[in-house]
């Protein structure tokens, strides 16, 4: 089971999305990227709320199919490592 990332994850439904999430952390696992096209740090956002979820129950997330954007966007910001994607 994993956790579908929808096309666009902006500030608009960032917080409706992080809460999606979070009702369901055991398809938090593994997170899809592979539809994610429109996007702004907002991701960040979401993800890193997820992880730290994952965290307190001794699990983490693995995000697989993410776009190149993604992994820079996460770098700039400095959280390329705490999301796996460096």
């Amino acid at each position: 089971m994993s956790f579908l990332l929808p096309a666009v994850v902006t500030h608009k439904n960032a917080l409706q999305l992080q809460n999606e999430g979070l009702l369901d952390t055991a398809s938090l696992r593994l997170i899809d990227c592979s539809k994610l096209q429109d996007f702004d740090s907002s991701v960040l956002t979401v993800l890193l709320a997820w992880q730290k979820k994952m965290l307190v129950s001794g699990e983490s997330i693995s995000i697989e199919r993410a776009p190149e954007k993604l992994r820079v966007l996460a770098g700039v910001y400095g959280v390329a490592k705490l999301l796996g994607l460096e």
